[in-house]
C-alpha cells in the first residue's frame, strides 16, 4: 500500500497520469508510462474522467501499470455520476482485481453543470465518499488538499475544517493540488498541523512546459502564479527558451520541499515523461 511506502522515511516520486481519448493517445500513453516506470516511482495514479465516463479505462491502466511494471497504482474516484450501489460494485471490482489504494475525491461538476449535483442515493462530499469505501476493508485512502483553498470554498479556513471531515473519516494521506509558491504549502501544512490533522501530505507538482497552459491550468483551480515565476516566463521570447526556464523553476521549487521535509512528490504528468524526467534527474 501507498501509506507504507511513505512511512519509511524516504522521499519518493509518484506520477499522476490520465486515460486518453483516442487510440493515437493510448498508444502514446504506452510508451510514456514506460519511460516513467523506468524513474522508480512509488506509485502511479489515473484519474477518473468527467461524470466518471472514464471509470473502466481508469481500472485497466491501473491493472496494467501493476502487471507491466509491478509498480502501486492509485486509482482515483468520484462521486460524480453514481449511487451507492453503484460505487459499491466499482469498488467490489477494483478490490476484487487485487488494487487496495484508492484516491477518493467529489469529483468537479460535469461538463455544463454549474454546481456540483449529488446523484440520487450519491454523495455530495468527499469525507462521505472516504466514509463508505473505509467501510469496505482492505483499503489504503488518499484525499486532495488545497494550499490555497478549493475555488469553490469561502474561504481556506472553512476548506480545511472540510479537509478534516475526510481525514477523520479515514483518509490515510492526502496529495495537494499544484502550486508555485511554496510558501503556501508551508502554511497549509501549519493550519492543518494544529488542527489536529497528522497524516502525510505529499505535494502535487505540475511541471511547467507551457507557459498558456499553465496560465490556463492556475485560472481555473485558483492557484497562484508568483512575480518571481510571471517574471521567468514573460521574458522568454521563444518556446524552448520558456520550456528551459519552467523547468529550471520547478527544480528549485522541489529542491527547496526537498530541503524542507516533505515525504514524497507527486507530479501531474500531462500523459508526458520528458519535463518529469529532467527533473527527477536533478533532484536526484
Amino acid at each position: 500500500m501507498i501509506i507504507d511506502n511513505l512511512k519509511k522515511n524516504a522521499l519518493t516520486f509518484s506520477f499522476e497520469i490520465f486515460p486518453p481519448k483516442t487510440p493515437a493517445g493510448e498508444e502514446n500513453l504506452k510508451k510514456e508510462t514506460a519511460y516513467l516506470a523506468e524513474l522508480g516511482p512509488s506509485f502511479i495514479s489515473v484519474t477518473y474522467g468527467a461524470g466518471g465516463s472514464t471509470r473502466e479505462k481508469t481500472l485497466d491502466i491501473a491493472l496494467g501499470i501493476r502487471k507491466d511494471y509491478a509498480i502501486d497504482p492509485l486509482v482515483h474516484f468520484t462521486c460524480v455520476g453514481a449511487g451507492r450501489s453503484d460505487i459499491r460494485d466499482y469498488i467490489d471490482t477494483v478490490k476484487g482485481n487485487g488494487v487496495s489504494d484508492i484516491l477518493a475525491l467529489r469529483g468537479d461538476p460535469p461538463a455544463g453543470q454549474a454546481e456540483f449535483v449529488p446523484s440520487e442515493d450519491g454523495f455530495a462530499h468527499a469525507d462521505e465518499l472516504v466514509s463508505f469505501i473505509k467501510k469496505i476493508n482492505g483499503f489504503s485512502i488518499g484525499v486532495a488538499g488545497y494550499p490555497e483553498g478549493h475555488v469553490e470554498s469561502p474561504d481556506l479556513e472553512t476548506d480545511i475544517i472540510n479537509l478534516k471531515k475526510k481525514v477523520d473519516a479515514g483518509a490515510d494521506y492526502i496529495i495537494t493540488q499544484l502550486f508555485y509558491d511554496n510558501d503556501f504549502f508551508y502554511a497549509f501544512i501549519d493550519r492543518i498541523r494544529k488542527i489536529g490533522i497528522s497524516v502525510p501530505v505529499i505535494p502535487g507538482i505540475m511541471p511547467i512546459t507551457n507557459p498558456a497552459q499553465i496560465q490556463k491550468i492556475t485560472a481555473m483551480c485558483g492557484a497562484t502564479v508568483p512575480s518571481a515565476l510571471a517574471s521567468v516566463l514573460d521574458n522568454c521570447g521563444e518556446e524552448e527558451d520558456a520550456y528551459a526556464a519552467g523547468i529550471e523553476y520547478t527544480i528549485r521549487q522541489c529542491n527547496e520541499l526537498k530541503s524542507w521535509g516533505i515525504p514524497g512528490l507527486h507530479f501531474f504528468t500531462m500523459n508526458r515523461s520528458a519535463a518529469v524526467k529532467k527533473i527527477i534527474d536533478s533532484l536526484r
